[in-house]
């Protein structure tokens, strides 16, 4: 007679299991976003002039070097992810705007409108130093600069389609990389696009799609 005793899918132990990860996942979430809110801060204060170092991350986080590799195997992953949380961030903010127009080639241009927010003088200097620090990052996070324009293209699939374009996710796509590409001639230059730069890039990526303005 098998005198084994079967235990319940969902005991006790595997319960408290369970519970401790949520709350060490809890703060490890807390950990990353103070980090990645000290980079930035970190980053925009050395401008181009000096990037930091994790030890300077750490200190302005005030976390500990062990906190600092629990979730980033080095400094580049970090403004990788720090590129990826910027992107997510700024690709909410343009949706929400292209949400206030109805017709898709208004939406182009609110896309347009929003990417570009990122020259404004009170954020360009940040913006810049983070572009200027991610051009370190090593061929293996190669994949990491694709995913800062993936959320930014992504809003354009639908605006695109409609419009008839063929190929909505790699116009996209091109869109989303010469745009984002156009920002960092407007920032070594400290300039912000006039409102006729802004219709000429609107016409531009509605060229692309419909070949007229």
């Amino acid at each position: 007679m098998d005198n084994t005793i079967l235990k319940p899918k969902n005991d006790v132990p595997t319960r408290i299991a369970q519970r401790t990860l949520a709350k060490r996942g809890a703060g490890y979430a807390s950990e990353v976003r103070c980090l990645l809110d000290a980079a930035l801060e970190v980053m925009r204060q050395g401008g181009t002039a000096s990037r930091p170092r994790v030890a300077d991350i750490v200190a302005a986080a005030g976390l500990s070097n062990d906190a600092f590799y629990r979730h980033f195997p080095s400094k580049d992953a970090l403004v990788a992810a720090l590129l990826e949380d910027g992107a997510e961030r700024l690709a909410s903010y343009v949706a929400h705007q292209m949400d206030k127009e109805p017709a898709p080639a208004r939406k182009v241009r609110r896309w347009v409108e929003g990417v570009l927010s990122q020259t404004r003088e009170e954020i360009a200097a940040t913006t810049l130093a983070v572009l200027w620090n991610g051009g370190s990052i090593g061929e293996s996070f190669g994949s990491g600069r694709h995913s800062a324009t993936a959320p930014l293209a992504a809003l354009l699939h639908e605006p695109f389609a409609q419009l008839g374009s063929a190929h909505p996710e790699l116009d996209a796509s091109l869109a989303a990389h010469a745009t984002v590409g156009k920002i960092s001639d407007y920032l070594w230059h400290r300039a912000t696009p006039s409102p006729a730069e802004i219709d000429h890039i609107t016409d531009f990526c509605l060229r692309a799609i419909t070949g007229r303005a």
